[in-house]
C-alpha cells in the first residue's frame, strides 16, 4: 500500500501560474478524484504525479520517497488515458503483456499477470481478439488491464470514460468500482469532469478552481457542506441556486430578506450582531426546493417546465437583475404549472448562507 503526500507543489510555464501551493494526504488504498473546471489544471497535476510534468515548486511524496526527480518508470504508479492507446496489431493479450516482455519477465510470470488481470476485468474471453474486434468500453478495460499486470503502487485514471457513449460510460464507471472494490489495497487518483463519476466512485473528492485546492472532502461532505460559492455550484445538478439578500433580525430569529421582494428564508446559520444587515447570498439546491402551502419563500413565474418523469425541472422567469433563472426539481410528475405564480421555501437546514463567498458556517 502506498500513500501520497503533496507540500506546496507548483506549476508554472515561464511566468505563468497554472496551480500553486497545493497541499493533499492522500492515504494508502484510497480512491480520490480530482473535479474542476476546464483549464483548472486537474489533468496537470496529475501528469505531475506520474512524473509526465516538471514540479516547478514543492514536494511530492510518494510511499514515503520523495519523487520530483525520479522517471516515471521508477515511480510505481500506472496511468490510464483518455486515449486507449493500444497497439492495433497485438492481439489483447500481446498488448497487456507488452510491458511485462520489455522488463524481462519469465513466459510464465507474464501468463499469469495477464491471466490474473483478464480475469478480473472479464478479458478472458477475448485475449486473442485485436482491438478494432472490441467495443470502446472492453478497450478501455484493456488500457486498464495493462496497468493492472505491471502490479502499481498507485493507479493514475485521466477521463478514461470520456470516449464512451452513455450506456458505455455507466457499465464502465460501474467495473472501475467493482476493480477498485477488488483491490482495496491500491492507491488510486481519477480525474473527471463528470460529477456522476465523482460522486459514486471517490472516497474522497478534491475541487481545483483558481489555481488551487477548493475544498477536499467525502462527496456528501461538499454536497451538504460547502466551504464556499464555487464548490456550492459545482457539486450538484442543476447547480445550487442563489438568492442574494440581506440578514434582519425578527425576535429571537435571524432572518434573510430576499431582494426584489421574493420573501423571506428564515435561517438556523450562526450569525453575529456584526453581520446585521450585511449582503449575502442564500444558497439552495433545486431538489431542496418545495412548495410552500402558506404562501411564504421565494415567489417567483414558471418560465419553463421540463417533464423528464422521475422529476419534473421548473425554471423560474429571470428577474430585471438578469442572472440565471432560478430552478426547482419536484420529484415526480407535475402537470400544467407553465406560467404559474409558485412560492418555493425549503426547509431550513438545507439553507446555505455565504457571506463575502464564504459559508457562514466555515467562517
Amino acid at each position: 500500500m502506498a500513500g501520497l503526500k503533496l507540500t506546496n507543489v507548483a506549476k508554472s510555464y515561464g511566468d505563468v501560474d497554472v496551480l500553486k501551493d497545493i497541499n493533499l494526504d492522500v492515504d494508502a488504498g484510497e480512491l480520490i478524484v480530482f473535479v474542476g473546471p476546464s483549464g483548472c489544471g486537474k489533468s496537470t497535476l496529475l501528469r505531475m504525479i506520474a512524473g509526465l510534468e516538471k514540479i516547478t515548486g514543492g514536494e511530492l511524496q510518494i510511499d514515503g520517497q520523495v519523487v520530483n526527480d525520479v522517471p516515471p518508470a521508477q515511480r510505481g504508479i500506472a496511468m490510464v488515458f483518455q486515449s486507449y492507446a493500444l497497439y492495433p496489431h497485438m492481439t489483447v493479450y500481446d498488448n497487456m503483456a507488452f510491458a511485462l516482455k520489455l522488463a524481462k519477465l519469465s513466459k510464465e510470470e507474464i501468463d499469469a499477470a495477464v491471466k490474473k488481470a483478464a480475469d478480473i476485468l472479464q478479458l478472458t474471453p477475448y485475449l486473442d481478439r485485436l482491438p478494432k474486434a472490441l467495443s470502446g468500453g472492453q478497450r478501455q478495460r484493456v488500457a486498464i488491464g495493462r496497468c493492472i499486470v505491471r502490479d502499481p503502487k498507485v493507479f493514475l485514471f485521466d477521463e478514461p470514460l470520456s470516449n464512451l457513449d452513455a450506456a458505455l460510460r455507466v457499465a464502465t464507471r460501474l467495473e472501475i468500482a467493482q476493480l477498485k472494490e477488488s483491490m482495496p489495497d491500491r492507491t488510486m487518483i481519477y480525474v473527471t469532469h463528470d460529477q456522476v463519476e465523482a460522486m459514486t466512485l471517490a472516497s474522497r473528492i478534491v475541487v481545483l478552481a483558481n489555481k488551487g485546492i477548493s475544498q477536499v472532502g467525502t462527496p456528501l461532505d461538499l454536497y451538504e457542506r460547502p466551504q464556499n460559492e464555487f464548490v456550492a455550484q459545482f457539486i450538484g445538478s442543476p447547480a445550487m441556486n442563489l438568492f442574494p439578500g440581506e440578514i434582519v433580525a425578527t425576535g429571537e430569529e435571524t432572518s434573510i430578506v430576499l431582494e426584489g421582494g421574493h420573501g423571506t428564508v428564515v435561517s438556523a446559520y450562526p450569525s453575529q450582531e456584526a453581520d446585521m444587515g450585511a449582503r449575502v447570498n442564500v444558497g439552495i439546491r433545486p431538489e431542496d426546493l418545495t412548495v410552500s402551502e402558506d404562501g411564504t419563500g421565494y415567489a417567483g413565474i414558471v418560465d419553463v417546465q421540463e417533464n423528464l418523469g422521475e422529476v419534473t425541472l421548473l425554471f423560474f422567469k429571470p428577474d430585471e437583475s438578469g442572472k440565471d433563472p432560478v430552478i426547482a426539481k419536484l420529484p415526480g410528475i407535475h402537470r400544467g404549472l407553465k406560467g404559474q405564480t409558485l412560492h418555493m421555501t425549503a426547509a431550513p437546514g438545507k439553507v446555505h448562507v455565504f457571506l463575502d463567498g464564504i459559508s457562514m458556517l466555515y467562517r
